[in-house]
């Protein structure tokens, strides 16, 4: 029965650590930010900053929002996005989905100023023009 002890005993002690290490490194994969170029624009370096961890870097969406089974909008797509007003957008962005049944998506007026949005607003339509192959 003492065998039977420090064998658990000795599993647990091997077992923990990369456990934790397993479990340190997939937060961290899941968290870390998109990388930003040093050639980017205001936009670019807003869009990457903000809104790539769900949209991803090219709009077509982000594995990691998929990992919370969160379904972004494709914001590359001219055909989705050519109905949606600028005036919507802004919104969206400013105050969040909840209001309008997109409840993944968060508001983020507390952290980008009226104009700032106005850039990322620009640079999504921009994105839905380019050709992404």
């Amino acid at each position: 029965m003492d065998n039977r002890g420090s064998r658990a005993r000795w599993l647990l002690i091997v077992t923990g650590p990369a456990l934790v290490l397993l479990i340190g490194s997939v937060t961290a994969l899941l968290f870390l930010p998109h990388p930003v170029p040093k050639t980017a624009t205001t936009a670019q370096r807003l869009y990457l900053s903000y809104c790539a961890e769900c949209h991803g870097a090219n709009g077509a969406g982000s594995w990691r929002a998929t990992f919370f089974l969160l379904r972004p909008g494709d914001l590359g797509d001219p055909a989705r996005l050519a109905p949606l007003s600028d005036e919507y957008l802004f919104d969206l962005i400013k105050q969040g989905g909840a209001a309008v049944g997109k409840p993944g998506m968060p508001a983020f007026g507390y952290h980008l100023s009226d104009e700032q949005i106005r850039e990322v607003v620009a640079y999504i339509r921009a994105m839905s023009r380019a050709d992404r192959r």
